[in-house]
């Protein structure tokens, strides 16, 4: 098997790359192995025409370029038109880069040239007849330019790499509920104390279905087990006991249920270093993952500060036109948060002057994704809402930028992804939850229910 997920060619495939895939991963061209690697002028003037600008995508698209621009080298013009080694370490070249130059002597097109994408199929079109019986596929995000190349009779796919799953339904919710009581299905049992802490240490009858490190164990007896081990058939798990989790507080927020318990339980643990939420919107990953930060921040003092940010599609584009400071411009974007922040503070006598009075005091900033770039945050609590809509490449460049002492909390509702050429199994959200499942200091809980109104969850279950 090859990086690119099929079995290793005969004869290698030349694949010709689009510019969103570029965009969504600039490392792209060095994960085809030995095959030869595209690249139309086309595409490199959309990267230089998306390269400067203060939105996220500039920076992908600079990453890029420095990538094409690395491999190539010192190549002549007739080494980059044939094709430059792609060098891998030690292990010497394997496949090599392109660059895709037109060699049609009059524009006779198969597609009208008036769109970019039908630039790069009628070249792709071109490329196929001249190299006769070498196997041609272009790799586009873009649905609708893979169906327009395949009406042209050229090989389309999606680019998936970075697709670690082929159905969210695989993914795992961070936790495993079970019928009956969970000690039938257990043969063997050694319970310990230990600074207050019950410890069994399991051995199951029947293994339950991919069980990963800080899993949770449900049962309809009560019992919460925490997955601490694994060994074979057997299971190290800490006892957490239902009723102290629904009674546990964070700025005067109680769970409702016991997934939202779950979900505070490990945002308040400090040797959990990153949290994953998911789930339909209104099941409360926001609101929780808040109160956790201010009581963290303010009573605790566990975190300096708290670093807000959210992707939202159009948001990189539009800040910058938008009046006032970062954190003027912020603020209509970070809706949730302010909304979040009402909720905590419905009881209060005014509610508004409760909100502003803890924004003065709350060491809460927002912040755009592109200030997280390059930055390092120390003993910070980092929260990521709408996380559904970064690519993988971008939640990597988020989550490295956590320092010493920080904790990351991603957010998002893999049913709401708004980014074009985003799906729920290619997105960063999904990608960052299967990654993460074996990581020691991790947890991921998908949130259950709206508990927003009646009529917010009558709407979701019949709309």
């Amino acid at each position: 098997m090859d990086d690119y997920g099929r079995p290793r060619a005969t004869q290698p495939t030349l694949y010709v790359l689009d510019t969103n895939v570029l965009i969504h991963d600039p490392n792209a061209l060095l994960n085809f192995q030995e095959h030869h690697v595209a690249v139309p002028m086309t595409v490199l003037e959309e990267l230089d025409q998306l390269k400067t600008g203060k939105h996220t995508v500039a920076a992908e698209c600079r990453q890029a370029i420095r990538l094409i621009d690395k491999v190539l080298g010192e190549a002549t013009p007739e080494e980059v038109e044939m094709g430059v080694p792609i060098q891998r370490g030690a292990s010497g070249p394997c496949g090599c880069l392109s660059i895709l130059m037109s060699k049609r002597a009059e524009p006779v097109t198969w597609l009208p040239e008036d769109l970019n994408d039908n630039k790069i199929i009628n070249q792709v079109v071109e490329l196929k007849a001249r190299r006769g019986g070498t196997p041609v596929v272009l790799v586009t995000k873009d649905i609708n330019m893979r169906l327009k190349a395949r009406a042209c009779g050229v090989a389309a796919e999606d680019y998936h790499t970075d697709q670690l799953v082929d159905d969210i339904g695989q993914l795992s919710r961070g936790y495993h509920d079970m019928s009956g009581s969970f000690w039938d299905r257990v043969s063997k049992v050694e319970t310990r104390q230990d600074h207050g802490r019950t410890w069994h240490r399991v051995q199951l009858t029947d293994n339950l279905p991919a069980v990963h490190v800080n899993e949770f164990i449900l049962d309809e007896q009560g019992f919460v087990g925490w997955v601490k081990g694994i060994k074979a058939d057997e299971l190290l798990i800490l006892d957490l006991h239902q009723e102290p989790l629904l009674h546990q507080e964070a700025w005067g927020l109680r769970p409702r249920d016991i997934y939202q318990a779950l979900a505070l339980f490990a945002l308040l643990d400090p040797d959990i270093h990153l949290v994953n939420l998911s789930g339909a919107a209104g099941s409360g990953k926001t609101i929780l993952a808040l109160a956790a930060a201010i009581e963290q921040s303010m009573v605790s003092k566990r975190y300096r500060r708290i670093i807000a940010t959210r992707s939202v599609q159009g948001l990189d584009e539009d800040i910058g036109f938008l009046p006032g400071t970062e954190a003027e411009k912020m603020e209509p974007w970070l809706g949730a948060i302010t909304d979040n922040l009402e909720a905590l503070h419905m009881e209060d006598e005014s509610t508004h002057g409760s909100v502003d009075y803890i924004l003065s005091k709350v060491p809460l900033q927002f912040k755009s994704l592109n200030y997280i770039r390059g930055r390092s945050f120390q003993q910070s609590l980092i929260l990521i809402d709408e996380c559904q809509n970064l690519t993988p490449h971008q939640m990597k460049t988020i989550i490295t930028r956590a320092g010493s002492g920080s904790k990351v909390v991603c957010l998002g509702n893999l049913a709401q992804i708004d980014t074009p050429y985003l799906s729920a199994t290619s997105s960063g959200l999904t990608y960052l939850t299967e990654r993460f499942k074996d990581f020691p200091h991790g947890v991921h809980i998908t949130l259950q229910g709206v508990p927003r109104s009646v009529l917010a969850e009558y709407a979701e279950a019949h709309m």
